[in-house]
């Protein structure tokens, strides 16, 4: 074994004598590549900052090759399969030429490699690093430079091996009504993969997001992460391969799902895969996230360091019960709260087939004069006079069978011509065929209309609630049948970049059974996502927690429900679910109407210290506390820290009494060790009566090392009589503190 281990090291040596070194820097971490021309790249370290000369001593510098291909690494997990016009499957990819760039913060590598086997195919790898926040970026790109097709049946974004065979993964997954739920495995031996293939919906069931712990844990400030994302709007595959080749124990590779894709490319024609986004830390999970977060805000995210508006949306209200009386009662309601926004959801459309139930009527985008027989004008001038801007609900890319549009174009959709179309929602919904150019023109036409005819139109929601069960086009000719999910999703972003060219500034919410497209691929287009349907405060406080391991604060909605949750038949008070929906961007999910005076009371109060809080809750840096998933606790907390460290947001929520509580103790972070802060209890549930630690002055350093004790979250009241019918005067307590420096 030391003769084995010598021999390697010796060869490690000489190779990294012969290559020469590519090195890409963030602030606090550096990703090392070699290669010459004439020969394969390869992937030398990703990590802290540290010279070559060190890495080499420490024995932490790899030799793996970056992209391996088929054919020359057919023993090895292999990042790319191609499969010639002759069918031929062998590569052999090595260095033509590299090239290295630096614009507004951000210094690209490329490495040009040619197949040797069929020299007119290059792949083009390509890394960037952001010198403003701790991002790294990888992705390939196919160059069919020659007449006849080649056919891509494997061709991953990225390819990231890691000097650790004790690594913890925590990734999201979950269904509808039941999105983001964390999961923290071991990864033992063998291979284990996360994937997508729904086609139009990729994050409902599995997040394209991830998170490794390097040293066997993954805590929230202490070990070594690696966190990455994968902005894709279509079916993703991660491999994790525990693996002992080449000084390597685990690897990693991800992009688009292969799964019947193989994707024919024309001659004269490419391919960019999606980029992969990686960050690396030495402190814990807490930096990996705000790392991604910052990154997005300023990067990815339309009007990412954008404040988010306070909004009721109509749909847990009304549901399809769509009228100019109830619509402007709503609007009006939410105006008096302080609210800043009304949209209405479905069931506003239908000209000849109104929009009553999910059956019909998709695909008809006028509206239905027998619910609005003055139209939508009405609406939007009453939410002016009100004070509040006004939104709208549609999901252009569906179609019901019961409409005009499927009358008229039965050929728009998505269905194999010799079998009867899997119908979606309401047993009649079907997936308009978005790779159809002339499709294409009327997804782009149904928000053109709605904004030339409407332009005080301030919001729109954008749902999707079908997976593509029919995977097959009327448009695409039967030779390019396995590019739909692909061309599908190009062809998404293709309509999505039309309507930003013409629309920037419309605030578009991102829905798809909820958080089923909760993926920073539709972000560049989109402000915010729906983060579940699933409205049920004790419920969201654990989803809402999953999706903040990777998704800012200001993009996941978070909305009051009713008291009585449809879903889990829980009755919750109104504190607690105004204060969970404080956590993201806040808005309300019922009738107003339905608020006892007391409930009102308190929502006006919630809404306008939200207002105060806002900029820090939407902009600041997450720190997670306590989490909901431990066995332990009874408790979660939160807090978000502004950049200038002055300000700050606690966010502590008990669930429930189950036995005889100790008292908890928080302790928060991200703070000044040498500042002094002063605490505020916001919206208290009681006016006037704040908690015990209202008003105290303390300082960063015993704030976070000794921490704080809330006993009003966990005291028991003495009376036996619940505060309602069903909820016990005692379960789900919550508590928002500001703390603002003293200067």
């Amino acid at each position: 074994m030391k003769k084995t281990l010598l021999i390697f090291t010796i060869l490690l040596l000489a190779i990294s004598a012969q290559a020469k070194n590519y090195t890409l820097s963030t602030p606090n971490s550096m990703l090392v590549l070699s290669a010459n021309e004439g020969k394969s790249v390869y992937f030398r370290y990703y990590g802290s900052h540290a010279t070559i000369k060190e890495l080499a001593a420490a024995g932490r510098l790899m030799y793996y090759n970056a992209y391996p291909a088929f054919g020359t690494h057919c023993h090895t997990p292999y990042a790319s399969l191609v499969k010639q016009h002759d069918g031929d499957n062998a590569m052999n990819l090595l260095v033509e030429k590299v090239e290295e760039s630096e614009s507004n913060g951000i210094k690209k590598l490329s490495f040009f490699l040619r197949d040797q086997a069929h020299p007119t195919l290059l792949v083009k790898l390509n890394y960037s690093a952001y010198s403003d926040c701790d991002i790294v970026k990888m992705n390939t790109e196919y160059i069919n430079e020659g007449k006849k097709p080649v056919v891509l049946q494997k061709y991953m974004s990225a390819l990231l091996p890691i000097q650790s065979d004790n690594c913890v993964l925590l990734h999201l997954e979950g269904c509808h009504g039941n999105e983001c739920n964390e999961r923290v495995i071991p990864l033992t031996e063998g291979v284990r993969t996360i994937s997508t293939q729904s086609g139009s919906r990729p994050a409902l069931y599995q997040n394209a997001s991830f998170m490794l712990g390097l040293a066997g844990r993954l805590d929230e400030s202490n070990c070594p992460v690696i966190a990455a994302t994968l902005p894709w709007m279509g079916n993703f595959l991660f491999e994790f391969h525990n693996t002992q080749l080449a000084g390597v124990e685990t690897l990693f590779m991800g992009g688009i799902n292969p799964a019947a894709s193989d994707y024919t490319l024309a001659g004269k024609k490419s391919l960019a895969t999606p980029e992969m986004v990686f960050t690396f830390t030495n402190n814990g999970k807490g930096e990996a996230t705000r790392n991604l977060h910052r990154w997005a805000r300023k990067h990815q995210i339309l009007d990412g360091t954008k404040e988010r508006e306070i909004l009721l949306n109509s749909w847990e209200g009304v549901h399809f019960d769509i009228n100019e009386k109830n619509m402007n009662s709503m609007c009006e309601d939410i105006a008096k709260l302080g609210g800043e926004l009304f949209v209405m959801d479905d069931g506003w459309f239908g000209p000849k087939y109104p929009r009553n139930n999910s059956k019909t009527s998709l695909g008809d985008w006028g509206v239905a004069t027998s619910k609005l027989p003055n139209g939508i004008q009405p609406l939007i001038d009453n939410a002016h006079k009100n004070g509040i801007k006004f939104g709208i609900w549609i999901e252009p890319e569906m179609v019901n069978s019961k409409s005009e549009l499927y009358e008229k174009h039965p050929d728009w959709v998505l269905r194999h011509p010799d079998f009867e179309p899997t119908n979606g929602r309401g047993g009649t919904q079907l997936l308009l065929d978005l790779t159809n150019p002339k499709v294409q023109d009327f997804v782009f036409g149904v928000v053109d209309d709605l904004l030339t005819k409407y332009p005080e139109i301030y919001y729109i929601k954008w749902d999707n609630n079908m997976d593509m069960l029919n995977a097959q086009s009327l448009y695409l000719p039967k030779a390019l049948q396995s590019n739909l999910a692909v061309e599908f999703t190009l062809s998404l972003e293709k309509i999505l970049e039309r309507i930003r060219a013409k629309y920037p500034k419309v605030v578009i919410q991102l829905c798809s059974s909820g958080g089923g497209r909760l993926n920073y691929g539709y972000m560049p287009y989109f402000q915010e996502v729906w983060t579940s349907d699933q409205t049920d405060a004790y419920h969201r406080v654990v989803m809402q927690w999953g999706a903040l391991n990777f998704y800012p604060s200001n993009i996941l909605g978070a909305h009051i429900g009713s008291a009585y949750s449809k879903y889990t038949q829980r009755h919750i008070p109104i504190k607690f679910r105004a204060d969970v929906a404080s956590m993201c961007r806040l808005g309300m999910e019922m009738v107003p109407a339905k608020l006892t005076d007391g409930e009102r009371e308190y929502v006006k109060r919630a809404f306008a210290e939200y207002k105060k809080i806002r900029p820090v809750v939407q902009q600041g840096d997450l720190y997670r506390l306590v989490s909901p998933h431990e066995a332990t606790k009874n408790f979660a907390s939160l807090m978000y820290v502004s950049e200038a460290k002055d300000r700050a947001v606690l966010f502590a929520y008990h669930f429930y009494v189950w036995r005889r509580e100790s008292k908890i103790i928080i302790r928060p972070q991200g703070l000044k060790a040498d500042a002094f802060y002063r605490i505020r209890e916001v919206a208290p549930e009681v006016e006037g009566k704040p908690a015990r630690i209202n008003g105290k002055v303390i300082s960063g350093r015993v704030l976070m090392q000794e921490g704080i004790v809330l006993p009003e979250l966990t005291k028991t009241q003495n009376s036996t009589k619940p505060i309602s019918d069903v909820r016990p005067v005692n379960d789900y307590r919550s508590m928002i503190l500001e703390f603002t420096e003293v200067k």
